[in-house]
């Protein structure tokens, strides 16, 4: 069935519907992941977006249930230029398109995705439908103005506590839309994990007893929650906290940093980051639209990207802080980062 993407700022691509068919609108962004599509449609930090994949050939592997980052499809719309119409791989449980149609998300394919993603990059992320329907600019207008992604946390975030027995370090994590591969991480170092919704209160958190405070990934933006960032005011200097994405914009808030949308953000498992400390370059997986543009005072730069020189880690040792911009749980990307992990309870240990 023929359909098009329609930008907000007029732009129009002309391509075919594939998946669910029903209408759809969202942020448009980009990822630069080769592989891993199915754990860009279930990261929960995309919700919200219609996601243009750069990568020509989707879909080659199928999709397998094991190695998804949530329990559905987070994405609001699924952009390719080509699908794979048999994929082959021992794993494969499903196809793709089977699969979005199943979480009922529509996709687009057959249109010039690195064309699109070079608009993207140079006049930054918007709002974009993709429909089947011929609409006009005030169905548009209409359609464009009743988006909105502020309250994306509440809606991804677990709704009770999750435990997980270990014998180790005691880490209560803050679901803002955690990804899966970021508590297996914690659980393989034997981590005894209680992972709460995002607005749980600080009694209950501190009933736990944690050794530390990890803020998780998420979608949005850091600064539509204030609950969040009064909790994290609140554990800072009591216990040491850690977090990864949007829990690293958390944090710098909660300690009088700034944060800022990007134009078109860091999405991909590419990217160049480097650690001041060990004095070495590592390739990162990132999703992202925000970043912190000031580091709060005490703070320290532990980490910065080397495409555009943005922070990527802070640290306060004083106050036990440390967290991270990029993905070190991978999935999708490489996996050289993961020594953060081995970090953050290294810091707890030295407390």
């Amino acid at each position: 069935m023929k359909a098009k993407l329609i930008l907000e700022n007029g732009m129009i691509f002309h391509g075919e519907a594939f998946g669910y068919l029903e209408e759809t609108v969202g942020e448009l962004v980009f990822t630069t992941v080769m592989t891993g599509y199915q754990e860009v449609l279930t990261d929960p930090s995309y919700h919200g977006q219609i996601v243009v994949m750069t990568y020509p050939l989707i879909g080659n592997y199928g999709i397998n249930l094991e190695d998804m980052q949530s329990d559905r499809v987070r994405v609001k719309g699924f952009i390719i230029k080509e699908d794979a119409k048999l994929p082959n791989n021992f794993r494969c449980e499903i196809t793709l398109e089977a699969y979005l149609k199943q979480n009922k998300v529509m996709g687009l394919k057959n249109i010039d995705t690195r064309h699109l993603t070079r608009i993207i990059r140079d006049t930054g992320t918007k709002k974009a439908v993709i429909t089947t329907r011929d609409l006009s600019q005030e169905e548009l207008g209409n359609i464009f103005f009743s988006f909105s992604n502020s309250d994306a946390v509440k809606q991804v975030t677990r709704k009770d506590i999750l435990k997980i027995e270990g014998s180790k370090e005691k880490i209560a994590i803050i679901d803002f839309g955690i990804k899966k591969h970021i508590i297996e991480s914690f659980a393989k170092r034997n981590c005894d994990i209680r992972v709460f919704p995002a607005y749980t209160d600080y009694e209950t958190i501190m009933e736990y007893n944690p050794d530390a405070l990890f803020l998780s990934n998420g979608p949005g933006d850091p600064e539509d929650l204030p609950e969040a960032i009064e909790l994290v005011k609140k554990v800072i200097g009591k216990k040491p906290v850690i977090g990864i994405c949007l829990g690293h914009q958390i944090a710098a808030l909660a300690m009088g940093g700034k944060t800022a949308k990007m134009r078109f953000g860091h999405r991909g498992g590419n990217h160049p980051v480097k650690d001041i400390e060990k004095n070495k370059i590592y390739i990162s997986s990132q999703n992202h639209g925000y970043k912190v543009t000031e580091l709060p005072e005490g703070t320290v730069l532990s980490h910065v990207n080397l495409n555009d020189n943005s922070i990527e880690g802070m640290k306060n040792k004083e106050l036990k802080v440390y967290t991270v911009q990029f993905h070190p749980e991978a999935s999708p990307g490489p996996e050289e980062t993961a020594y953060i992990f081995d970090d953050f309870l290294n810091m707890i240990r030295e407390g």
